[in-house]
């Protein structure tokens, strides 16, 4: 029980001290945003550690964590490629504006501890995964599958996004409705809700139930506190063609869309 708990704290060791590092950073540039760079990485941290403190490591605690350093590394590019030149996120601007003066130091708890213990809880699947000892089997397959299904649907999903970003004419339509995105409004978070069930199946294949309240917890923020929630708070008052947009489109799981009039 005590190394258990040594191993856990090792894992909420290292999400805290990568995100202090992002705090440092973000000192230094005046961005709080820098955050969701670190977010993915903050769990793969955790991961990793759990992996090098096993002195002989189960090819599923191996496997796991390498596969959230794969997942953490992508979503890492994408965020930084996507926010190059546009300076602090409009979020993250309206938490500073509520908290002046003194942010500085206020985001070090407000914004960046509190997302190295969220990431922690969410990577409970990667030290879930470290404590199993018999052979891959169907929850182990399942998840694999899952994982995989929703790295490529997030990765695709980011993609396509990109290019319509890119692209002034598409831009001015001012709503992305193709692809992956036709079928549902935020078929990324889909995609990454997706990937951490597949690692909570893996997890839950070496006996860890209670590792589910990783994918549990971030699907909890992704539908109603940080992602779906938040993105579209007032997003119809300040872009009123997204309000057709919602009306026909799946906010989370894809479906076909409503027809016209509907």
């Amino acid at each position: 029980m005590n190394s258990m708990l040594t191993w856990l704290f090792s894992g909420l060791l290292a999400t805290v001290s990568t995100m202090v590092i992002a705090w440092l950073i973000s000192l230094v540039r005046r961005d709080v945003s820098i955050v969701d760079v670190f977010w993915g990485l903050a769990i793969a941290a955790a991961g990793v550690t759990w992996v090098a403190l096993q002195a002989e490591a189960d090819w599923r605690g191996q496997l796991v964590g390498w596969l959230a350093l794969l997942w953490a590394l992508r979503l890492a590019g994408h965020i930084l490629w996507r926010s190059r030149g546009h300076g602090e996120d409009r979020r993250y601007r309206e938490i500073r504006a509520r908290n002046e003066p003194g942010f500085a130091f206020k985001s070090l708890y407000l914004v960046f501890l509190l997302q190295a213990v969220l990431a922690f809880l969410v990577a409970l699947p990667l030290f879930g995964a470290q404590l199993g000892t018999q052979g891959p089997g169907l929850l182990d397959w399942l998840g694999i599958g899952l994982f995989a299904f929703g790295f490529l649907y997030e990765s695709v999903a980011d993609w396509q996004m990109l290019r319509f970003q890119d692209k002034r004419e598409q831009r001015e339509r001012g709503v992305m409705d193709q692809g992956l995105w036709r079928y549902s409004r935020h078929p990324n978070y889909f995609g990454e809700c997706c990937l951490w069930w597949g690692l909570g199946l893996v997890a839950l294949a070496a006996g860890a139930w209670w590792a589910l309240a990783g994918p549990l917890l971030l699907t909890f923020f992704l539908l109603k506190v940080s992602g779906v929630a938040l993105t579209e708070k007032d997003i119809a008052e300040r872009r009123p063609e997204y309000r057709d947009y919602m009306r026909r489109t799946s906010a989370f799981v894809p479906r076909p869309p409503r027809p016209a009039g509907r």
